[in-house]
């Protein structure tokens, strides 16, 4: 079971969180976020913890600059980006997660199309943000995914719900991406809570 922090950006937070050894950080580059980071963290992230650059209708050129000068691992595509997009961004040799907002209606078919060009989905809910909406989506949905890409799932965690996490049973289910249920405010994350997930979670 992975575990994806996301929306981060204060260096002595980012310390506290390194301690917690999540498999991925994320940093969010989108200027509508609360989280939005500008200012590059002066912290060194050992390179077991992979760091990720989450972006919303970028253009290309703009996600390079910031892979180059954060030194990101995965570029995290959350908003209408196309698979053609994607394809051009993996041929960069650099790893692409999508997410995908999920909603009663989704049709998990068309996800065939990105699955040569990534290498991991993110399941979130629908809301009125590309994400950091703080809702959960009905997760007995996911059984109406049949491809062969992992994904990740997201949307409302919170620290009450590892129990209900473990008993997904999803042969492509691999982690879950923690935000806004672990916040005490917009970028800043409760480690303790976070702790306490972490153990619940690999108990």
């Amino acid at each position: 079971m992975k575990l994806k922090v996301c929306g981060m950006r204060y260096e002595t937070n980012i310390a506290e969180l390194i301690e917690v050894q999540p498999n991925f950080i994320g940093f969010i580059f989108h200027e509508k976020s609360t989280r939005n980071v500008v200012k590059i963290p002066e912290i060194d992230i050992p390179k077991t913890i992979k760091k990720v650059g989450v972006f919303v209708n970028k253009p290309a050129a703009f996600i390079l600059q910031k892979v180059a000068d954060f030194k990101l691992d995965y570029i995290q595509l959350h908003g209408n980006e196309s698979s053609q997009f994607c394809n051009q961004l993996k041929n960069t040799n650099f790893k692409i997660i999508k997410a995908f907002n999920i909603k009663e209606d989704f049709d998990f078919i068309q996800l065939k199309r990105y699955e040569a060009f990534c290498d991991i989905f993110l399941f979130d809910a629908f809301g009125k943000n590309a994400g950091g909406n703080g809702i959960v989506f009905n997760w007995d949905l996911l059984q109406n995914y049949k491809g062969n890409t992992p994904f990740l799932l997201s949307g409302g965690i919170d620290e009450t719900m590892a129990t209900e996490i473990n008993n997904i049973n999803h042969p492509k289910f691999i982690g879950v991406d923690i935000n806004s249920g672990f916040e005490l405010e917009p970028a800043l994350k409760n480690i303790e809570k976070i702790k306490l997930f972490y153990n619940e979670l690999y108990s």
